[in-house]
């Protein structure tokens, strides 16, 4: 399992080494060279000619000002940019396989966290393109395995806040995390919300007190491109559906299928709190499945929770998507699907719905009261009382 997790670490960084990048590797570049000048809490109150608008949370600054640091030291910001999402799929696949063990034996975890190591999709978005997606999603994730293996709230808390403080996008699971706490008792609730205000007032205060207004613009209300690349957009417009529905779908509407994926993952928490990694999963997943936004990056967000879902659900996910993504790349311009890779996006669409089907009935199926076993010692693999499926 680690010799595939470092196979899959050291192909990204090969990759990061010696490719250019799509082109938001030279517009973090200049972010990186803005947060410099204006630093990492005043960076949003200022117009930045040339860029896009600066929609990154709190920490994804601080992380900026040190790369860029790194990089006036010699070093390659392209590659260097790309090395945060390379080393959390390393750390996500690890991840992956002891949340797997616990629910479906050894060797179905093997196969999942070898899964993630290699995933096509993975690799061409955090080895080629960069981002901080990857690093969002494995921090969500960790906050559940803390959660509802570990046992370790006060760190489930903390890492809760760090998903949202690199990308906002894991928000919607946060009220879920929230009501697994909750079940698990009042100590555990106060512990959780302890580390997660904690890391969040450390992070997030000082932006919130100084440029609130700019906070709230560039990040807390950012809904993405206009393009019509993914998904119910996507679909909404090959039908022909008035503009109309379409320009809602993509302004304030979208705020509905956010809400819609919060209380997916709300119920289900209080449902099968015990199952909170796949709860974790099947929300991230929904929202890339309901995304108004387009963009080949945004694939990560379901490619090592359907994993977490099952080794078949994120093996025909991670291959379909991969296509995608490794044919968006190659393409004229990451944000110009052509026709085929359009096409590639529908069905992979289509394999995600699938797979959220299936995850969420298998979370249902468990018992309520049936908590996840104690994880075996590496060298004595277990034996699974059910099917290869990665939630039973």
């Amino acid at each position: 399992m680690l010799i595939a997790a470092a196979v899959g670490l050291l192909t990204r960084m090969v990759i990061a080494a010696n490719s250019p990048g799509p082109a938001d590797v030279r517009i973090f570049a200049g972010f990186a060279k803005a947060v410099t000048v204006y630093g990492p809490i005043r960076i949003y109150e200022h117009p930045l000619p040339g860029l896009p608008v600066y929609n990154h949370p709190p920490l994804a600054g601080w992380m900026l000002l040190g790369l860029n640091g790194l990089s006036e030291l010699g070093m390659s910001f392209a590659t260097l940019i790309r090395s945060p999402a390379s080393l959390a799929d390393f750390c996500c696949a690890i991840l992956v396989f002891e949340i797997v063990r616990r629910r479906a034996g050894q060797s179905t975890a093997v196969l999942c966290g070898i899964g993630v190591a290699l995933s096509p999709v993975l690799i061409a978005t955090s080895g080629y393109h960069g981002n901080t997606d990857a690093v969002a999603i494995a921090f969500a994730l960790a906050a559940a395995h803390l959660l509802a293996d570990r046992k370790s709230p006060l760190a489930a808390g903390v890492a809760a806040a760090l998903s949202i403080s690199v990308k906002f996008v894991p928000v919607v699971v946060i009220p879920a995390l929230f009501v697994a706490a909750l079940r698990g008792g009042r100590p555990v609730l106060l512990r959780f919300a302890a580390g997660f205000g904690a890391l969040f007032a450390l992070v997030w205060g000082p932006v919130l007190v100084t440029v609130p207004l700019q906070l709230k613009e560039n990040v807390l209300e950012y809904a993405g491109s206009g393009y019509r690349l993914w998904g119910l957009v996507r679909f909404a417009d090959v039908l022909g559906l008035p503009e109309s529905v379409i320009t809602f779908m993509q302004g304030g509407g979208h705020f509905l299928f956010v809400l819609v994926c919060v209380a997916a993952g709300v119920w289900l928490a209080w449902l099968r709190p015990a199952q909170l990694p796949g709860v974790v999963a099947v929300t991230l997943g929904l929202l890339l499945l309901l995304s108004t936004a387009s963009g080949l990056q945004y694939l990560t967000w379901a490619a090592a929770g359907t994993f977490v879902l099952g080794w078949w659900e994120g093996l025909a996910y991670s291959c379909v998507a991969g296509l995608t993504a490794v044919l968006g790349y190659s393409g004229r311009s990451a944000v110009r699907w052509s026709e085929p890779v359009l096409e590639l996006g529908a069905a992979g669409w289509i394999v995600l719905a699938a797979g959220l089907a299936t995850g969420v009935r298998r979370i249902l199926a468990t018992r309520p009261d049936t908590p996840p076993v104690a994880c075996p010692p590496l060298a004595g693999p277990r034996t699974s009382q059910r099917s290869g499926t990665a939630v039973n």
